[in-house]
């Protein structure tokens, strides 16, 4: 990658990161095309070229970027004092949304990358996807599940609540509707009834 990318206006910058998310995000590895992701940018090949060299350059810079902005978001939001459950799901997707504001297709990105099976971005992601998945481990042990009533199952509890979370944004991306801000008063609605029906 060629370091005066950084020197690039931010919106430029931002308008070339995004599409290369949302071209891998939607297509994975293999099917992407730099053609897709200049077209999506509104560049020139040759200006992709000059500053990631090929497709897999593209990825290699995406994929890091997003590990280390979406582990700077996780640090940010949630308080390394919050251990209940409902707060941590709840302040953890709100850092995902707030990283998606910038980068609409950040998390789906990541979320397909432990899916790749190319054997040329495995090595790539094989050395940066601990740091996130640290990143993630370091909250989620926090969570004080004895807190919970007598014969709740914490750990059902938490799948069901991230599960919800993942099926409003898919929702809302699938019918064009998708704004970060209305995705977390959403989720925040069906967490506190969540909670509400589980703690009388």
């Amino acid at each position: 990658m060629n370091a005066k990318f950084f020197d690039l206006k931010k919106e430029k910058q931002d308008r070339m990161i995004n599409a290369a998310l949302k071209v891998f995000a939607v297509n994975g590895y293999r099917h992407a095309s730099t053609d897709d992701i200049v077209k999506e940018a509104g560049i020139s090949k040759g200006l992709l070229f000059h500053y990631f060299d090929n497709k897999l350059g593209s990825y290699q810079f995406a994929y890091d970027y997003s590990v280390r902005y979406m582990s700077l978001e996780l640090s940010t939001y949630v308080s390394a004092r919050e251990n209940d459950l409902f707060e941590i799901v709840k302040l953890t997707q709100y850092a995902r949304l707030n990283a998606m504001k910038g980068y609409p297709y950040m998390q789906q990105f990541l979320t397909r990358s432990f899916y790749e099976d190319s054997e040329e971005v495995l090595p790539i992601i094989a050395q940066k996807k601990e740091i996130l998945e640290n990143a993630y481990q370091d909250i989620y042990r926090r969570i004080n599940f004895s807190a919970l009533p007598a014969g709740t199952d914490g750990k059902l509890l938490f799948q069901l609540m991230n599960h919800a979370a993942e099926g409003l944004i898919m929702e809302h991306f699938q019918e064009n509707t998708f704004d970060p801000e209305v995705v977390q008063a959403e989720i925040t609605k069906y967490i506190e009834t969540i909670r509400n029906m589980v703690i009388k």
